[in-house]
């Protein structure tokens, strides 16, 4: 009997014969891989706006320092000042009429969610802009990679991630990677860069790590179970509210501070002029938020810990394009700590698509019982 259902319907879709069954086998036979073509078409573009924003964002900060810039304020407030750049995209992806009021959350919820994210969004790109000025970039872009552990301990606590063996191979790997680094200290070239600051800059770098793992963290929280949706909206909503309350942090920190006395001299003084001066400013905040439609986009088609991992794989990048355009030295220690990052990026990104296979091998024993059992009931 289901021999026979099959051939008629296989026989009816051949020659084009109107039936019940032929829209839904169309579907079934074509439509799933050219939705899959489309779907891997979406997230290799994320992840190369991903990769090419963060790196192009970091080369351009470390530029800006080396050609004359010296307010940490300034560096800060370019990281989240470019989010109107995602306003059309908020516009063009409205809110989902299938959503109904009552698994909305309220308004004095989403309001606080969204100042508290903003500020430890502040405090991070802080933490980030007082590292990339006190050390080399391939240093600050091999201690970034530790994010990758912070994110593993985080996950752990707040998300219900396991460990498994090659998630604590990876933090193994980066924790003797940052170790090699913080070694390494006095014989790298810091630039005339004192110890003190090194240090400083070395425990910022560390703490940002930490603090971007768990805002990561904390965000897969709030999708789960306070907002309770992931549209494509709502990610966007999660990137502009919080990215407009850091960004008048870094106002009133840069009033406070009394560094916005001295932009103007900064301005003038600026070893490639004026205008080089703006474009620089302007181009660091343009890549960084062409970095967050990648991280948006990544978070809304996958999930947030993959788009971490992937955030993590220019961290390899920058410090040999730091070699190209800043000379930075890549000295025996240095390279030793890169491969050692590598390696346990590697390590992440396997179990990671361990668990991804698990899940489809999964989710395909559901769809054949499913089937089963449709085709039983059919006869």
């Amino acid at each position: 009997m289901e021999a026979a259902r099959e051939l008629e319907l296989r026989t009816r879709v051949n020659n084009g014969e109107p039936d019940s069954d032929n829209t839904s086998l169309t579907k079934r036979w074509r439509l799933p891989k050219m939705i899959h073509y489309k779907w891997w078409l979406r997230v290799i573009l994320y992840i190369l706006f991903l990769i090419i924003g963060q790196s192009a964002a970091t080369l351009l900060g470390r530029l800006y320092y080396d050609k004359g810039g010296n307010s940490k304020w300034m560096a800060t407030f370019v990281q989240s000042a470019g989010f109107p750049i995602l306003l059309p995209l908020l516009c063009f992806f409205s809110p989902s009429t299938k959503s109904t009021k009552s698994t909305k959350p309220k308004l004095s919820t989403l309001v606080f969610l969204y100042i508290a994210m903003g500020l430890i969004l502040t405090g991070d790109n802080l933490m980030y802009s007082y590292g990339l000025l006190y050390l080399p970039v391939s240093t600050y872009s091999l201690l970034c990679a530790t994010q990758l552990a912070f994110n593993a301990c985080f996950s752990f606590f707040l998300n219900s991630q396991k460990f498994t063996p090659f998630i604590l191979n990876s933090l193994v790997l980066l924790t003797v990677s940052a170790s090699l680094l913080a070694v390494n200290a006095d014989s790298e070239n810091t630039s005339g860069i004192s110890r003190g600051k090194y240090v400083i800059g070395f425990l910022c770098t560390l703490g940002a790590s930490a603090t971007y793992s768990l805002y990561l963290s904390l965000l897969q929280l709030s999708f789960e179970k306070v907002i309770k949706s992931e549209t494509f909206s709502v990610v966007l909503n999660m990137q502009i509210y919080p990215s407009f309350v850091a960004t008048c942090g870094c106002v009133v920190g840069l009033f406070a501070s009394g560094e916005w006395k001295d932009l103007s001299k900064e301005m003038k003084e600026y070893k490639e002029g004026r205008v080089s001066y703006l474009m620089t400013l302007i181009w660091t905040a343009v890549t960084w938020q062409i970095s967050s439609i990648g991280l948006l986009g990544l978070i809304f088609e996958v999930s947030s810990l993959f788009s971490n991992v992937i955030s993590t794989l220019a961290l390899p990048v920058v410090p040999i394009l730091a070699v190209i355009f800043f000379h930075d030295k890549m000295e025996g220690v240095k390279a030793i700590a890169m491969l050692l990052a590598i390696w346990g990026f590697l390590s992440y990104i396997y179990q990671h698509y361990l668990d991804d296979s698990k899940s489809k091998a999964d989710e395909s024993k559901a769809n054949v019982v499913s089937g089963s059992g449709s085709v039983i009931e059919m006869c």
